[in-house]
């Protein structure tokens, strides 16, 4: 009876996203982990099968790390973003693209998905712009004017290819890395892409997976957490510093998506195995979801 109770629980919510299209950014453990991997992969799928259109845009911070030190590279970030010259670019997309986004595909194919690899050079899905030289503030209090390099920031987007493979029955598997007006590649946040993406494809729904439960109300309590909350809500925990460091990015991207049309963001925790799962096909959910 159990399990017929959850089924029962999920069919309002299949009955409502089905046809729709749900943005998932994968990130964090759930990149990492071989049995997490598998596990979002799986969760990923049987969105398809019950009739939602997921589409993915995943990171890869860490592995890029990772390969750099192994080819004797020093890792640079300045508020956050990579500094990337043409040698951090070559890495970014030999990881990126050949490695993490094939992965992913081929995951995705082993539980019966048709998973297929884009990144945002494909059909300029992605168009960028260097990001322009600006001044920071450092920690002493001295301004300082910085240079991130091949960093981009999306200026158009061209959802063409996302709606053909959608309609297709395919899932799009999106690696964060944008093309200027010359052909050149840039380096794009991989939250920033699936916001934007989010909107331009009239996504449902925006999915973050995180390391963490979610937002907290007191970030050392992990049962601190907001369970629900709205824009104005977001606003006031970013101006009272509730909402700091690395989870403010993730937070003003959910923000973006909403006033852009995207009817609700959730930032949920990768560790937990059916994350997505729980937080689209159960009353109380997982993680924290901002609405408008």
């Amino acid at each position: 009876m159990e399990t017929v109770n959850i089924l029962v629980e999920a069919l309002p919510y299949i009955k409502k996203f089905h046809k729709k299209k749900i943005m998932i950014k994968y990130g964090g453990h759930a990149m990492i982990d071989a049995q997490a991997k598998s596990s979002t992969a799986r969760d990923t799928v049987l969105l398809k099968y019950v009739g939602m259109k997921p589409i993915v845009v995943h990171g890869g911070g860490p592995e890029i790390s990772r390969s750099m030190n192994k080819l004797g590279k020093e890792p640079q970030f300045i508020e956050g973003l990579r500094v990337t010259d043409q040698e951090t670019m070559d890495i970014v997309k030999m990881v990126l693209v050949g490695k993490i986004n094939t992965e992913i595909v081929a995951n995705i194919g082993l539980h019966g998905g048709k998973g297929v690899g884009l990144s945002g050079k494909d059909n300029q899905l992605l168009m960028a712009s260097k990001k322009a030289p600006h001044v920071i503030i450092n920690h002493m209090g001295e301004e300082k004017m910085v240079d991130l390099g091949l960093v981009g920031e999306i200026e158009s987007i061209n959802p063409e290819i996302i709606d053909v493979l959608t309609s297709n029955d395919y899932i799009p598997i999106i690696s964060p890395i944008g093309v200027d007006e010359r052909g050149e590649t840039l380096n794009l946040n991989a939250d920033t892409v699936a916001g934007d993406l989010s909107s331009q494809v009239d996504a449902e729904k925006l999915i973050i997976l995180t390391d963490v439960p979610g937002i907290l109300e007191d970030p050392d309590d992990p049962d601190s957490l907001i369970k629900k909350t709205n824009i104005d809500e977001i606003l006031e925990l970013i101006d009272n510093k509730t909402v700091k460091e690395g989870m403010l990015p993730k937070v003003l991207t959910c923000v973006n998506a909403i006033e852009k049309g995207v009817s609700s963001a959730h930032i949920i925790d990768g560790r937990i195995k059916h994350s997505i799962l729980l937080e689209i096909f159960t009353k109380s959910g997982i993680g924290t979801m901002i609405t408008k």
